[in-house]
């Protein structure tokens, strides 16, 4: 009786074989392993400082308060009696996750500036722009009643900056990744908005995205005190050419050289459970 004796192929080769007879449409996606310099490790190493950060927020924003209040107070009468209308203002912002949330600032602008224009960024030389408000925009006082909204739990001290919902829809079309920056809170200050300024048009959002991307990947508690500290150079007029060397903090134009547009389905799912 002969006896027949067959190599069989390793289950590897067996399953490599059966999808190359599948249909393409048919045939599972195979993972692409990323070289780990170019992995967004943020979300990874710190998964547990963005679970304590809206508490440090918390506390941060009593103390800052704390210090503020009369400030805010004073500033809150001068635009009263400089110009009709409410001393503060509120709008609807973008929060986390894309939830809507109500902003508070201090009002800049003449009373029911959008009435004729409907929503739109503001311009260098704003005519909208009353002279205190100059004065507020400047020094960025009228910032300071956002933090009700960091002790609300609606924002943070540090992130990308909250934007209105009227134009969130263009710029998801236009800049592919917009929507990865809603994966943290939005700050009161942060990476991009100590070195550029407000924006007015889709390319200056494009370089702000470059900036708000990296810091979802790289959120960590050195890199949040750094932009802090770059924070109070910024406040007291420090160019950032010298309060951003001073502090470590990256540069947009160090942004602009990262290869990732957008943040990969692994930093999602982490962002999400961390929160």
């Amino acid at each position: 009786m002969a006896v027949e004796i067959k190599l069989c192929p390793l289950v590897n080769d067996d399953l490599d074989m059966a999808t190359e007879r599948m249909p393409p449409k048919s045939r599972p996606r195979k993972e692409v392993e990323r070289p780990l310099s170019a992995r967004p490790m943020g979300f990874v190493r710190n998964a547990w400082y963005l679970s304590l950060k809206s508490a440090v927020d918390s506390v941060l924003a009593l103390v800052l308060l704390a210090f503020a209040s009369p400030i805010i107070l004073l500033a809150a009468v001068l635009v009263k009696l400089t110009s009709r209308g409410p001393a503060f203002y509120t709008q609807t912002r973008v929060g986390q996750y894309g939830q809507h949330f109500t902003i508070v600032k201090l009002r800049t602008m003449v009373e029911n500036c959008e009435s004729l224009t409907g929503p739109r960024w503001a311009i260098p030389g704003d005519p909208r722009v009353t002279l205190l408000g100059q004065v507020l925009r400047v020094t960025h006082l009228d910032e300071l009643p956002q933090l009700l909204n960091v002790l609300r739990g609606d924002m943070s001290i540090i992130g990308p900056r909250p934007e209105r919902p009227e134009f969130l829809p263009n710029l998801e079309r236009q800049l592919p990744g917009y929507r990865d920056r809603l994966l943290v809170k939005p700050g009161v200050t942060g990476l991009a908005q100590v070195q550029l300024p407000a924006d007015t048009d889709i390319e200056s959002v494009r370089r702000k995205l470059s900036l708000d991307l990296w810091y979802v990947e790289n959120v960590s508690p050195w890199l949040d005190l750094r932009i802090l500290l770059c924070t109070g150079f910024y406040i007291l007029g420090v160019p950032f050419r010298i309060g951003g060397k001073l502090c470590a903090v990256p540069s947009a134009n160090f942004a602009d050289s990262s290869p990732e547009t957008t943040l990969p389905e692994t930093v999602r799912a982490r962002a999400r459970v961390a929160a």
